[in-house]
């Protein structure tokens, strides 16, 4: 995909007509479904920050009218395509809304970048259900889409509308969205950046209909991107260098962070630290893969995964954490606690 980006990069002629484009198309005012009224979009759609939100569960209320789960998924597929219209007219005349298979993209980049793009989200899709045999599942409705801003400026003031108002929260530079119509974010600042963000993003929408913990969840994600997507060069840390930074950040308060997923949200090195945690979970356990899989498919967010570990890998997640970061035993304040978790856990996608 990076090789192919930059081939695209070179100067040549641009295509005369972009299939799948809908530049200078106005956005709809109505959805329409066969024997049913029409969808009238203005009453569902809100502002936020400027940008339209449509209100998926009256979209969704529409939608179950259909005869059919092909008239039902044809309808939902129609709703994704007017709100993106309606966020392009939005955005501005520079982007465009383009189609091909099940991926919609709604960006500025160059046709043929595009076109290469979208092309890499198909594909992407696959890989991620054959690497995640048995646990990864294709949504049953809808595009795989991606919006890709032009600077972080523009992201940030979208991925705001589902943030808290209130507290600090860790930079990002892509993330998926499951808030009615699941979709991917990122930001068009370095071309090369996109291809992992993208296999990291719907390896998350492969995942949604699990009940899984952020860190099962992120890790899993983290490692299908390095297995699809690796970037070339050096890592910014070494292994020896990152394994000190482990120990002296991880406590007994901090791991608790971690199982409840509160740790991925921290704006410090914490955050990076979850991250690589996460990593390093899933491909110690994911090296016997039919225990795993079982694992993965049983694990439950409100407890962090542990009765599912127990049952399935026979082990217990705080003593296989506090032996990988040197602790002493036992590993009691390790394991995950849930009475000590002062908020909801996360499910990750972040």
């Amino acid at each position: 995909m990076l090789a192919s980006l930059r081939a695209l990069l070179l100067p040549r002629r641009a295509p005369a007509t972009e299939p799948g484009a809908t530049a200078g198309e106005a956005a709809p005012a109505t959805v329409t479904m066969h024997s049913v009224a029409d969808f009238p979009l203005a009453p569902h759609l809100s502002r936020s920050h400027g940008l339209p939100v449509l209100d998926w569960q009256q979209a969704g209320a529409w939608v179950a009218l259909g005869t059919g789960a092909e008239q039902q998924a044809e309808a939902w597929a129609r709703c994704e395509r007017a709100w993106l219209m309606h966020l392009q007219a939005a955005l501005g005349p520079a982007y465009r809304l383009q189609e091909s298979g099940k991926a919609l993209l709604l960006s500025s980049l160059e046709p043929r970048v595009a076109a290469a793009t979208l092309d890499f989200i198909n594909r992407t899709g696959q890989r991620v259900l054959r690497v995640l045999e048995g646990i990864a599942q294709a949504p049953a409705w809808g595009h795989d889409i991606l919006i890709v801003f032009d600077d972080a400026e523009g992201y940030y003031r979208y991925v705001s509308h589902y943030y808290p108002e209130a507290g600090e929260f860790a930079a990002s530079s892509g993330m998926h969205i499951d808030a009615g119509c699941g979709h991917f974010v990122t930001v068009k600042a370095d071309l090369r950046a996109i291809e992992p963000i993208i296999a990291h993003e719907m390896t998350h929408a492969c995942l949604g209909h699990l009940p899984i913990p952020a860190w099962l969840n992120e890790g899993l994600a983290v490692n299908t991107e390095h297995r699809l997507s690796p970037l070339p060069g050096a890592p910014l840390h070494t292994p020896q260098q990152m394994h000190a930074q482990h120990l002296a950040f991880w406590g007994a308060a901090e791991i608790q962070q971690f199982w409840s997923g509160k740790s991925f949200l921290r704006n410090d090195e914490g955050n990076l630290l979850s991250y690589e945690l996460a990593r390093i979970l899933v491909e110690q356990l994911s090296a016997d893969w039919p225990r795993f899989r079982a694992f993965a498919c049983a694990a439950q967010l409100d407890d962090g995964g542990a009765a599912a570990a127990a049952e399935h890998l026979q082990l217990d997640l705080g003593a296989l954490a506090g032996a990988l970061l040197e602790q002493r035993e036992p590993f009691t304040d390790w394991s995950p606690q849930p009475a000590l978790w002062h908020e909801a856990p996360e499910r990750g996608a972040f």
